[in-house]
């Protein structure tokens, strides 16, 4: 389960202007219509010359595509490599690929998508020089990948392998046991896709003469069904393997497949893993040297090994062990003489680390109480790393630099707030996007030595100004002192707000394993809603407890094995203190959250009977037996070893505990959070005879979004809220001028 993100960029501007100048209340049409849309920049490539980039770009007028080329340092455009008009075969594509060398492209058409990162589409490829156009597959593929050299075409079909040759044409299938809900070789299944965050399980070598790959057995995995309802007579079902905590995995094993021989290969390991996964293969400098990283099924050790496909020996060079869990990334790099970037935990924060080839430390590169939080790259002519970290506090992120010693390091980004680099290949220019809360995001272009600004790209001033039209509160950033430690907090009052009066209070988490909700930085639309809440007399407040990131491995990973009671104890004591505030009505305290977020304002509004007056759950874990195996064990381990764990803290054994108002929210179509746990949860109320309120979204996932469902959404718990918590507005006198009152 990864943190929620909401679709659109946008927060809140909040400057010393007079009250006049904002006039007009947000509407939740306004939030759903664009009406505070945010300028983005499009998905850019950077060209391996390191001073040009392409952009996609579409003419809604013509509905034509174009791959685009700009200089960095102008902005200007250089030229137009593909224009889809000039194409008899391709009206439309909607994304693209370059080869290494960058002679030819791969053109998506005709995509769509089969869960939250995988897609089937017809693909082409397309030669610059000649400008001819080649269809990969007559039938719909996923994952179609250029060999280095450019030669070939590695892809998926209906769970096998192929490689199609460009220059004979010729097509091979290297894999011939795929097959649905069975076998599925070089693509990942459900839960490594979700949880491990990658689609492709293939890769290709340095010199384009072998493929190694994942093959993923599912048969003893079990199944399960959502309907789909769609508009048809008669519904459908959608079937897939989908493990459950506790439940039978995949048997995944590793193979290398020679194209000149054509034969594949099982990789034979030194060690022997009963159950375990292989989150993330990459092949070295080498040729012959492949690194495959290998995960018990706790997670909680993650060894490195490097595999010599011409010797037929594998080395263990690297073993990360955490009583907790180990995190997977994508942060493996590999330097000239195969020595290595890594990042780790190990010293209780994230860092990043350089190996020799053999798997001995060299050094550690970043040191400190915090966190690295991105690693962008390693740039080879300078020896330096270029990394984002919260050096700055943990709820802002800069930029740095820093040589391959651990010395020399450099802030490259001035403002604070969230900055958010992209580099030039050759790492002489990064894009930079920088926002903070009172600050819509702003696209600058950076000399990457010196930070220095070359050019303002897009400022979104535009949108600043029409947020300046409307009546707006600004977002205060706070700590709070719960169980012991300063929690991050933001809060936004009414823009009228008296401190004499009492407002009430409503609460936003989503407080999952290592996220953050509490941030210096232009948010989703889900701020504009709280600004609209806050227009209508509510006090609007995040906290972000224990088990969240970026605050060291210990505050992270403090509720493992507990998922939901220290993060529960730590909102109910926030919502407690502030209540004793005089200006907040603690009769009135509501809170909500999605996915993880609504598992925990349930589990509050049950446990916390006594402090919260209502609640909404979207899209809602209630029992952790419910959710997937990867995800939920991480953090658990498995319910046949912690069963007490699973039920003392899922919501679903606490309804008999429900005094306030609970709105129930789900997609039918939800693949990721099932409806199984909002459905299981309503029969576990309807026998404790608790009334309640409940949604569900027919079809739609676990996003619920779609046509009118937004808005559709956002109105259902607005009202709700103005229902059970708005009963007293307009708001009361204080808690002190009541006291006055009784005095006299």
């Amino acid at each position: 389960m990864r943190t929620f993100k909401f679709f659109l960029l946008s927060c809140f501007l909040f400057t010393a202007i007079s009250s006049t100048a904002q006039t007009k209340n947000i509407s939740l049409e306004d939030i759903w219509n664009g009406t505070f849309r945010a300028e983005r920049m499009d998905a850019l490539h950077s060209m391996k010359n390191g001073q040009q980039y392409s952009v996609l770009n579409f003419d809604r007028v013509s509905r034509t595509t174009t791959i685009d080329v700009y200089d960095y340092k102008t902005l200007s455009k250089v030229n137009t490599l593909v224009n889809s008009a000039n194409l008899d075969k391709i009206p439309y594509f909607s994304d693209y690929t370059f080869s290494q060398d960058e002679s030819k492209i791969i053109l998506a058409t005709e995509v769509e998508s089969i869960f939250r990162r995988s897609t089937l589409g017809l693909f082409y490829v397309y030669d610059t020089k000649d400008t001819s156009v080649t269809l990969i597959a007559e039938e719909k593929i996923q994952e179609p990948t250029f060999s280095p050299d450019a030669t070939k075409v590695a892809y998926g079909l209906n769970n096998n392998l192929f490689v199609k040759n460009l220059v004979t044409g010729e097509t091979t299938q290297i894999t011939f046991d795929g097959e649905k809900n069975k076998i599925i070789n070089g693509i990942t299944d459900w839960v490594y896709e979700e949880e491990f965050g990658f689609v492709r399980a293939f890769e290709w070598n340095a010199s384009s003469d072998r493929l190694a790959f994942i093959r993923f057995d599912e048969t003893e995995v079990p199944e399960f069904s959502m309907d789909v309802y769609g508009s048809a007579l008669y519904q459908t079902q959608q079937v897939f393997k989908y493990p459950k905590a506790g439940e039978e995995n995949a048997r995944v094993s590793l193979h290398l497949y020679d194209l000149k021989s054509k034969t594949a290969s099982p990789v034979k390991l030194d060690k022997t893993y009963n159950d375990f996964y292989i989150p993330r293969i990459k092949w070295t400098n080498d040729a012959d040297v492949l690194s495959a990283q290998y995960m018990n099924r706790h997670q909680s050790e993650l060894d490195l090994w490097m595999i010599n496909a011409k010797k037929g020996t594998a080395n263990l060079v690297l073993s990360e062990k955490d009583k907790a869990y180990v995190d997977v990334t994508d942060n493996l790099t590999f330097l000239k003489d195969d020595s290595f970037i890594w990042t780790s935990e190990k010293d209780g924060y994230n860092h990043i680390y350089h190996y020799d080839k053999n798997g001995k430390l060299i050094n550690q590169i970043t040191k400190g109480n915090w966190e690295v939080t991105n690693y962008y790259g390693f740039d080879e002519k300078t020896n330096t790393i270029y990394y984002q970290s919260v050096e700055n506090g943990s709820i802002n992120r800069d930029v740095y630099k820093i040589d391959l010693k651990g010395t020399n390091k450099t802030r490259l980004t001035k403002s604070t707030g969230t900055n958010n680099a992209s580099f030039s290949a050759d790492f002489t220019y990064f894009i930079n996007t920088f926002s903070n809360a009172t600050t819509p995001p702003e696209y600058t272009l950076n000399n990457a030595t010196t930070g220095n600004l070359v050019k303002s790209i897009k400022d979104n001033d535009a949108l600043s100004k029409k947020v300046l039209e409307y009546t707006t509160s600004k977002k205060e950033f706070s700590t709070l002192s719960v169980n012991g430690n300063d929690l991050n907090m933001w809060m936004i009052k009414p823009a009228d707000f008296d401190e004499n009066k009492q407002y009430p209070l409503f609460m936003y988490q989503y407080s999952g394993p290592g996220s953050q909700q509490v941030a210096n930085r232009w948010n989703g639309a889900n701020d504009y809603w709280y600004q609209h809440l806050a227009q209508q007399g509510y006090i609007v407040v995040c906290v972000d407890g224990r088990g969240t990131g970026f605050k060291g491995a210990d505050f992270k990973k403090v509720t493992q094995n507990e998922l939901g009671k220290y993060e529960v104890e730590d909102q109910i004591e926030a919502a407690k203190l502030l209540g004793t505030r005089s200006y907040i009505d603690a009769s009135r305290i509501g809170i909500w959250g999605w996915s993880y977020g609504g598992f925990m304002s349930s589990n509050a509004l049950f446990k916390g009977n006594d402090v919260f007056k209502m609640a909404i759950a979207v899209a809602p874990v209630t029992s952790w037996r419910f959710y997937d195996s990867i995800y939920t064990e991480r953090y658990m381990t498995t319910p046949q070893e912690n069963a007490s764990g699973y039920d003392e803290n899922s919501p679903i054994n606490h309804v008999d505990k429900l005094k306030g108002d609970f709105l129930l929210i789900h997609g039918s179509g939800d693949d990721n959070v099932h409806l199984q746990n909002t459905m299981r949860m309503v029969e576990a109320l309807i026998q404790a005879d608790k009334q309640f309120e409940w949604m569900v979204y027919p079809d739609k996932n676990h996003g619920i979004y779609g046509g009118n469902t937004r808005l559709h959404l956002y109105k259902k718990m607005t009202n709700f809220i103005n229902d059970k918590l708005g009963d007293k507005l307009p708001i009361q006198e204080s808690k002190e001028q009541q006291k006055v009152k009784i005095k006299g």
